[in-house]
């Protein structure tokens, strides 16, 4: 699992972290039981603060991503299929909330709307 981190992003380095590996165990890159990085190693890896990793492994330990097993280290979490769904239409949700503003300001139109996101969906298959 290969993490990027982009300094000149208005996203703040834990939440890209947490966005990453949350997607990573989402499309299935990494199994239910795996072993994440270390704090240290990841922090060392990434070139960032131990801080920072930290940070980002609580948020995902809170929201049922991973578990920590003290002494062992963390570990992809079960996700039923129900869990996973609805995290990723959340995410989803997310995305088009902030392209319907754009739009909005635009002035694009919903039918425009509809086809930008036929002819996206529609390249992906």
């Amino acid at each position: 699992m290969d993490i990027i981190i982009s300094n000149a992003s208005g996203v703040p380095i834990y939440e890209q972290i947490v966005r990453q590996i949350k997607g990573a165990i989402l499309s299935g890159q990494v199994s239910e039981g795996e072993a994440l990085p270390s704090i240290r190693l990841l922090a060392r890896d990434l070139r960032i603060s131990v801080i920072t990793t930290k940070r980002a492994y609580e948020e995902l330990e809170r929201s049922g991503f991973v578990t920590t097993v003290p002494g062992k280290g963390c570990f992809v979490a079960h996700q039923d299929q129900e869990t996973r769904k609805e995290a990723v239409l959340c995410r989803v949700e997310e995305h088009l909330t902030k392209a319907v503003e754009e739009a909005r300001v635009g002035a694009v139109s919903l039918a425009e709307m509809e086809e930008m996101l036929q002819t996206l969906y529609n390249e992906g298959a």
